[in-house]
């Protein structure tokens, strides 16, 4: 039986590597570890079908070092044991140490995790983990502090086009047959910006054909052959981020039904609850923010209730926070004055703070003025009183705009009242 299509066509050098420049483009950070023939330890972070075990691959090859691979699903620290005895029995001095390649590093138990530790520090083993996750969240602390974050991110449309082609006219089974690539939006839009997922689209329309039959691709053939053949819910890939797009989607649009509909799509396909659970704390900042204030601490109780008692119980508070945020006003006034301070801070750099509001706990400092001039709001009738709390150049900056909530409208005039002009503008 023939290899799957994303097998046949995975990259072995650099030069047929697609996308990354950032990464491995001329004088990009990796390419120079790679060119100078020695690594450290690292974690590239990204969504799935961009190339994170393929990278791997690559420079394992390119520095002719030994390789080793764990799935953090199937192995346990007995595993982890073996493998790192293996490279200290296997490596020699003059030798760049062994390549460990740990996919899904974010599934590792701490335990696991703990047993890498020594093995990283001493350089007996070089650690390349892959993760869909961001790694802040399952990766230890000390394991986190001995590695670089690389992240890698989803392929453009000319990386994607690129890889089409080359497997139209370079596969050695799709080379053979007649293939033409009329159309590609549907194809480009179903893959997501994933190259696995992109290659397997493409090899389930051609197997679908006739082998004697030439292929016309047509955004109307890929709808036709995906209907007909839905692709299953991977929470290692594939539909993963297609779902818990649709579910955010859905919350965010008030639809409770819909945002039910995702909820059971991704508990059946053996979700992790806690990657449920992070997303609806993200949803209850970014979406609902300050129009409700509890859907937050509702969002963080259902995080704190799956942690607890697991599935298939865990279902039913994240279905109760589901609903409660799907049926929630809605508002991104605190999202989005947050990234108009960021975009501020970037584009003033680092502003001097007003003398009054410096803190001033030396004899020196009160001497030079810190803290001198400053209004104790408290002492003041409804505990505010004027008086300036932004660096003096902008001083006239405006970044959180209440938007058209009971609650949010009740905040709004409070500060019109305290402020004045300054928030009619």
């Amino acid at each position: 039986m023939a290899e799957p299509l994303a097998e046949r066509l995975r990259p072995r050098s650099l030069d047929d590597y697609i996308g990354q420049q950032h990464l491995v483009g001329e004088g990009a950070v990796l390419r120079k570890m790679i060119d100078a023939g020695r690594v450290s330890s690292f974690i590239l972070w990204g969504p799935p079908g961009v190339g994170k075990t393929t990278l791997a691959q690559i420079i394992a090859h390119r520095l002719e070092t030994p390789f080793y691979t764990l799935s953090a699903v199937t192995s346990g620290v007995k595993d982890v044991r073996d493998v790192i005895e293996k490279a200290q029995k296997g490596r020699f001095f003059t030798e760049a140490s062994p390549i460990l390649f740990i996919d899904e590093i974010h599934r590792f138990s701490k335990s696991q995790q703990d047993s890498l530790l020594g093995a990283v520090e001493k350089g007996i083993v070089t650690l390349i983990g892959a993760t869909t996750e961001n790694p802040s969240f399952e990766v230890i602390r000390p394991l986190l502090s001995r590695c670089q974050i690389y992240v890698l991110k989803p392929l453009e449309k000319d990386d994607l086009l690129k890889l089409l082609n080359r497997a139209i006219t370079q596969d050695i089974i799709l080379k053979e047959r007649q293939i033409v690539l009329k159309e590609s939006d549907a194809i480009l839009r179903y893959s997501g910006g994933d190259a696995r997922k992109l290659l397997n689209i493409l090899e389930l329309v051609v197997e679908a054909a006739s082998e004697k039959d030439d292929i016309v691709i047509t955004d109307q053939l890929v709808a036709e052959r995906l209907q007909q053949n839905p692709l299953a819910y991977d929470k290692d890939g594939e539909m993963h981020y297609d779902i818990i797009s649709a579910f955010i989607k859905s919350i965010r649009g008030s639809d409770p039904d819909a945002a039910l509909y995702w909820l059971a799509r991704m508990i059946e396909g053996g979700e992790d609850p806690k990657f449920i659970a992070r997303r609806l704390v993200i949803s209850a900042s970014e979406d609902i923010g300050l129009a409700n204030p509890n859907a937050l601490l509702l969002a963080n109780a259902a995080f704190d209730a799956v942690q607890k008692i697991g599935w298939p119980e865990g279902r039913i508070p994240l279905a109760e926070a589901t609903v409660y945020l799907a049926t929630s006003p809605k508002s991104n006034s605190a999202y989005l004055g947050i990234d108009a301070a960021l975009d501020l801070v970037r584009r003033t750099g680092n502003q001097p703070v007003p003398l009054p509001i410096r803190n001033a706990p030396t004899q020196l400092m009160k001497e030079l003025g810190y803290h001198d001039g400053y209004l104790y709001p408290h002492d003041f009738p409804g505990h505010f009183t004027p008086q300036q709390y932004m660096p003096d150049a902008l001083v006239t900056e405006r970044l959180w705009h209440g938007q058209h909530s009971p609650v949010e409208e009740k905040l709004y005039e409070r500060m019109v009242n305290y402020w004045g002009e300054r928030y009619k503008k």
